[in-house]
């Protein structure tokens, strides 16, 4: 991954957050790793654990930033939250997956934020 990449990452990360907690999430975790890979936020709104998988983009050449968010980055993604759940002692709390799309293009950054975003898998339950 180019440096140019990394960089338009991590300001998307930070665009995240910000946005998020501007719309009443209270901000968990940032970049939270476990032996199955990391989940860019992990937040609350109201009663319910959120996993936020941010993805920024500067075009839409490839593809809208959310559509990155495939199959595998769904399981990969599931897997990490249940580590986050087990070891936060929080398997019976409420949660879901999001994912918040930024694109740099125009103006300035389009912020998009798509709640539920996917569905755990059953595979995965505890």
């Amino acid at each position: 991954m180019s440096d140019r990449n990394i960089h338009l990452g991590k300001s998307g990360e930070e665009l995240a957050g910000r946005f998020l907690k501007e719309n009443g999430y209270q901000i968990l975790a940032k970049n939270y790793r476990s032996r199955f890979g990391e989940i860019d936020i992990v937040a609350r709104e109201k009663d319910c654990i959120c996993f936020i998988e941010v993805k920024a983009r500067k075009d839409t050449d490839f593809g809208l930033p959310q559509e990155a968010v495939d199959f595998r980055k769904q399981r990969k993604i599931s897997k990490v939250a249940l580590a986050y759940l087990k070891e936060s002692r929080l398997l019976d709390a409420k949660a879901r997956f999001d994912v918040v799309s930024v694109l740099f293009e125009g103006a300035g950054p389009r912020i998009k934020l798509t709640k539920n975003a996917f569905e755990l898998s059953p595979q995965y339950g505890y």
